[in-house]
Order: structure tokens, then sequence, then C-alpha cells
């Protein structure tokens, strides 16, 4: 059995859908930190927040480098 090709033609959509989620995601923490007394949950909240920001750095650079690789295979 052959492997499958590499589709990439999907690939921006998909993680343009990944970083619209995680801003998202951010923005309702985010609400959930203002409106909550609980000192635990707005810390645990706050590094998520961290770490999504992280990811969306990653996720933005990614889909850069796959909108250059769309645009030289269509050239």
């Amino acid at each position: 059995m052959k492997p499958n090709p590499d589709n990439r033609r999907d690939n921006v959509e998909n993680i343009q859908r990944n970083i619209d989620n995680t801003i998202s995601n951010i923005r309702k923490a985010n609400e959930v930190i203002d409106k909550t007394s609980d000192e635990t949950l707005k810390e645990d909240l706050s590094k998520k927040n961290e770490r999504r920001e992280q990811a969306l750095n990653s996720l933005r650079h990614e889909i850069k480098d796959e909108a250059e690789h769309q645009n030289r295979s269509r050239s």
C-alpha cells in the first residue's frame, strides 16, 4: 500500500481555524479572569493564555509558510 501524497490544499484554512479558535479561547478565559475572585483559577487561566499566545506565534509562522508554499506551487 502506497502512502497518501502530501495534500496541503486545505492547510492554510485549517491553521486559520486553529488560530481563530485559540483567540476565542483566550478571550473567553480573559472574561472569566475578569469576573472571578478565585485567584487559583485566575493564575491557571493566565498560564493557559500564555501558552496559547506562544501557540499563536507558532501557528502564525506556520500559516505564513503554508501560504508561501501554496503561492510557489501555483507559479
